[in-house]
C-alpha cells in the first residue's frame, strides 16, 4: 500500500505579548494602587486598568501579580505604623486624668481613621483586581481573597503591634467606663472601632472581650456592694433594672453580639445573684405590707432572671405569709376581726400571685400550703369564728350585701375554710347557729343558706351535711304539720286566745339543748296538750320534750299612750304576763312564780328593766338585778314603734356555751376514733401498733395526737374489743 501524508495544519496561536508589556502593565497598575493609597486622583481610565488585569491573568501571570500586589500592599501597611510610633503616648494609664483621656481619644480618632481609609482603598483596590479575584484566587485555597490579605495585613502590621492594641482597647475600655458613668461619648467612633477589632478575628475576642469583662465584674461588684448599703430595695432594683437596660443598648449599639450572654450574665450575678438573701431580708416584707404592687412585680422578674432566684423568693413569700397570718391568728384579742383579716389577706396574697407572679403556679401552691399552716397553729378557735362569720353574714339583718356579693363572700369562705383541719369543730358551731337562725326565722334567705350547705357537701362530702339537711327538712315538715293543727284547732269547740305554731326538730339533727322546766300558764299548758294529742294520734311512738329556752311570741300590752306589740322570748312572756294580776312583784316572787333559773331570771328582768324599750320599773335603779329588787309595770310607757322587740340580754356566748360545744366535738371526735380503730381492726384481725396508727392518720379527718390515739386503743383493751398479743405487745388482735 502506497503511504501518503497528511498535512495538519497548527491551530492558530495566541499573539505574543509585545516586549516589557508585563512590566509596563504593572507599572500602570502599581501606579494607580499608589494613587488610591495617597489619595490622589488615579491617572488611568479605571476599565482600562481592569482590562489591564484580565490580560496578565489570560497570560499566566497571576501568581506574580498577586505576590506584587500583596507586597504593595504589605508595605503600604507597614508604613502606617510608624504614624503611631511617633504618637506619644503612656504605655500603662497609672491615673487616668484628664490629659490621658483627651490623649486617648485623639490616638481613637488617629487608628479609627488609618482603619476607615484602610477599608476604603482595598475596596477599590479590589474591584481593579476583581479578574485577579475572581479567578486565580478563588481557585486557589490556600490564598486569601484580597479583602482578606488586606484584613490579614492590617492586623499584623498594625493592631497586633503590642502598644498600638493596647492604647486601643485601653481607650475603648475607658470611653465605655465614662458612659457607664453617665458621660455622653462618641458611639459611632466605638461602634467603628469594635467592628474593627471583629473583623480583625480573634482580637476582639482574645483582646478585648476578656478585658471588658473582667472590668465590667469588678465595676458591678464594687457597685452592687456600695448601692445595697445606700439604697432602699426599691430603688436599689429598679437601679438593676436600669443597667441590665443600658447594658442590652449597649450590645445593640457597638457592642459584638457574641457579648450579649456573658455581659448580661456578669451584670445579673454581680447586682442580683451575690445579693439575693439580703434584698429579700432587707426589702420583701416592706414591699409586701405596703402592697407596693408594680415594685414587686419588678422583685419577681428580676429573681427569675437569675439561677436560683425564684427558689429563694418562694422561701421568702412562705416565711412572709405563715408569719403575717400567724399574727392574725394567734392573738385572741384580734378574735373579733380575725375571718376579715384572713379574708382581706388572701385577697392581697391573690392580687399579688395574679398581677406580680404571673400566676406562677409554685407561688399559689405555695401560698395555700402556708394558709393551711399558720390557721392551724391556734386549733379550732378559727374553725369557730368563721361559723359565727357565715352566721352574721346569712343571718336577717345584713344589709351589707346583695345576693351575688353575698355568693361571692360565702365563695371565699370556703377558700378559707378549706385550710382548717377540725371541720367537725366549724360543724358544731355552725350547726347551732343555723338551728337560731331557722328558728327564729332569722335566716336572711333560704337561697343563701341552701348555696352554702351545697359549698359544704362539695367541699366535705354529703355525711358533713346530713344533719344540717335534717334540720332544713325538719322546718319544712314543721310547716305541714302546722297547716294540719290550724284545720284541727277550728273542728275545737274552744280554740283559745292564743295562737300556737310548734317546730318538731328530729333530736339527732339539731344541737342538744338542756331541757330547762318553767312553770306555764294553765292556758299555755292547756294548748300544749292539745297540740301533743293531735300529733301522737298522727305519729305514734313518738316522745315530744319542749324545749322552754328556744320559745318566743308576740304579746299585745295596754299603756297610757296606747296599744303595743312585743316580740319578746317565753321567759320575757312569763315574767310580762304576771303584770296582767298585779302591779308590782319582787325578785323572790317572780321567781317563784316562773320557776326560771335564777342567772337567766336575772338577765330577762335586766332585759325588760334596764334595756332600751323599759316595760318595768326596776327599784331600787341600778344596771344589775339584786336579791330584793321591786319591778313596777310601766304605764307611762312611750315608743316611736307600734311593735318593739326586746332582745334577751346575751350571755356574751358565754364560755361555758363555747366550751360545751367544743367538748361536744372532743366527745365525737372520741366515738369516731373508737369507731375507725374498729372497723380497721375487723379487717385486718392483726395488726402492728404502727401500721395501726398510720391507717387511723388515712381515715381520720380531723387533727388528733399519737397520744389520744393511744388513750382510744387502751380503752378499746378495757372493754374487749380487742387484745394485745401475748409475746409481743405492740401487735394487736380482733376480738370478735
Amino acid at each position: 500500500a502506497a503511504g501518503f501524508q497528511l498535512p495538519v495544519s497548527s491551530f492558530a496561536e495566541r499573539p505574543k505579548l509585545p516586549d516589557n508589556y508585563t512590566q509596563d502593565t504593572w507599572q500602570k497598575l502599581h501606579e494607580a494602587v499608589g494613587a488610591i493609597q495617597s489619595s490622589i486622583s488615579i491617572k488611568y481610565n479605571l476599565e482600562e486598568l481592569y482590562q489591564a488585569v484580565e490580560n496578565l491573568c489570560s497570560y499566566k501571570v497571576s501568581a506574580t501579580l498577586y505576590k506584587q500586589l500583596r507586597q504593595v500592599c504589605e508595605d503600604h501597611v507597614k508604613a502606617q505604623i510608624l504614624q503611631f510610633r511617633e504618637y506619644p503616648f503612656l504605655l500603662v494609664f497609672l491615673k487616668r486624668c484628664s490629659t490621658d483621656s483627651l490623649d486617648s481619644l485623639l490616638f481613637l480618632k488617629k487608628i479609627n481613621k488609618c482603619w476607615q481609609d484602610h477599608c476604603r482603598q482595598m475596596i477599590m483596590i479590589r474591584s481593579i483586581f476583581l479578574f485577579l479575584d475572581r479567578t486565580y484566587v478563588l481557585q486557589n485555597s490556600m490564598l486569601p481573597s484580597i479583602w482578606d490579605m488586606g484584613l490579614e495585613l492590617f492586623r499584623n502590621h498594625v493592631i497586633s503591634d503590642r502598644q498600638v492594641q493596647n492604647k486601643t482597647i485601653d481607650g475603648i475600655l475607658l470611653l465605655i467606663e465614662r458612659e457607664r458613668n453617665g458621660e455622653a461619648v462618641d458611639r459611632s467612633l466605638l461602634r467603628s472601632l469594635l467592628s474593627m477589632l471583629s473583623d480583625l478575628q480573634q482580637v476582639y475576642k482574645e483582646s478585648f472581650e476578656q478585658r471588658f469583662l473582667e472590668e465590667t465584674n469588678c465595676l458591678y461588684a464594687a457597685e452592687g456592694q456600695r448601692l445595697m448599703q445606700e439604697r432602699e430595695v426599691p430603688e436599689y432594683l429598679h437601679h438593676v433594672n436600669k443597667r441590665l437596660e443600658e447594658e442590652g443598648d449597649r450590645v445593640i449599639t457597638y457592642l459584638d453580639h457574641s457579648t450579649q450572654k456573658p455581659l448580661i450574665a456578669c451584670v445579673e450575678k454581680q447586682l442580683l445573684g451575690e445579693h439575693l438573701s439580703a434584698i429579700l431580708q432587707k426589702g420583701l416584707d416592706n414591699l409586701l405590707d405596703e402592697n407596693r404592687i408594680s415594685d414587686l412585680t419588678q422583685t419577681y422578674q428580676l429573681f427569675s432572671r437569675v439561677k436560683g432566684g425564684q427558689q429563694i423568693l418562694l422561701q421568702h413569700w412562705s416565711e412572709y405569709i405563715k408569719n403575717f397570718g400567724t399574727t392574725i391568728v394567734v392573738n385572741p384579742e384580734k378574735d373579733k376581726d380575725m375571718v376579715q383579716e384572713l379574708l382581706d389577706f388572701k385577697d392581697k396574697v391573690d392580687h399579688i400571685i395574679e398581677v406580680c407572679f404571673q400566676k406562677n403556679e409554685k407561688f399559689v401552691n405555695l401560698m395555700k400550703e402556708s394558709f393551711e399552716t399558720f390557721i392551724n397553729k391556734r386549733p379550732n378557735k378559727p374553725a369557730e369564728l368563721i361559723a359565727k362569720y357565715v352566721d352574721s353574714k346569712l343571718r336577717a339583718g345584713n344589709k351589707e350585701a346583695t345576693d351575688e356579693e353575698l355568693e361571692r363572700i360565702l365563695d371565699k369562705i370556703m377558700i378559707i375554710f378549706r385550710f382548717i383541719h377540725g371541720k367537725d369543730v366549724f360543724e358544731a358551731f355552725y350547726k347551732k347557729d343555723l338551728a337560731k337562725r331557722l328558728l327564729v326565722g332569722k335566716s336572711a334567705s333560704v337561697d343563701a343558706e341552701k348555696s352554702m350547705l351545697s359549698k359544704l357537701k362539695h367541699e366535705c362530702g354529703a355525711a358533713f351535711t346530713s344533719k344540717l339537711e335534717g334540720m332544713f327538712k325538719d322546718m319544712e315538715l314543721s310547716k305541714d304539720v302546722m297547716v294540719q293543727f290550724k284545720q284541727y284547732m277550728q273542728n275545737q269547740s274552744d280554740p283559745g286566745n292564743i295562737d300556737l305554731t310548734v317546730n318538731i326538730l328530729t333530736m339527732g339533727y339539731w344541737p342538744t339543748y338542756t331541757p330547762m322546766e318553767v312553770h306555764l300558764n294553765s292556758e299555755m299548758i292547756k294548748l300544749q296538750e292539745v297540740f301533743k294529742t293531735f300529733y301522737l294520734g298522727k305519729h305514734s311512738g313518738r316522745k315530744l320534750q319542749w324545749q322552754t329556752t328556744l320559745g318566743h311570741a308576740v304579746l299585745k300590752a295596754e299603756f297610757k299612750e296606747g296599744k303595743k306589740e312585743f316580740q319578746v322570748s317565753l321567759f320575757q312572756t312569763l315574767v310580762l304576763l304576771m303584770f296582767n294580776e298585779g302591779d308590782e312583784f319582787s325578785f323572790e316572787e317572780i321567781k317563784m312564780a316562773t320557776g326560771v333559773e335564777d342567772s337567766e331570771l336575772r338577765r330577762t328582768l335586766q332585759s325588760l328593766a334596764c334595756g332600751k324599750a323599759r316595760v318595768l320599773i326596776k327599784n331600787p335603779k341600778g344596771k344589775d338585778v339584786e336579791d330584793g329588787d321591786k319591778f313596777i309595770f310601766n304605764g307611762d310607757f312611750k315608743h316611736k314603734l307600734f311593735r318593739i322587740k326586746i332582745n334577751q340580754i346575751q350571755m356574751k356566748e358565754t364560755v361555758e356555751e363555747q366550751v360545751s360545744t367544743t367538748e361536744r366535738v372532743f366527745q365525737d371526735r372520741q366515738y369516731q376514733i373508737d369507731a375507725a380503730i374498729v372497723r380497721i381492726m375487723k379487717m385486718r384481725k392483726t395488726l402492728g401498733h404502727n401500721l395501726l396508727v398510720s391507717e387511723l392518720y388515712n381515715q381520720l379527718k380531723f387533727p388528733v395526737k399519737p397520744g389520744d390515739l393511744k388513750k382510744r386503743i387502751e380503752s378499746l383493751i378495757d372493754r374487749d374489743y380487742m387484745e394485745r398479743d401475748k409475746d409481743n405487745p405492740n401487735q394487736y388482735h380482733y376480738v370478735a
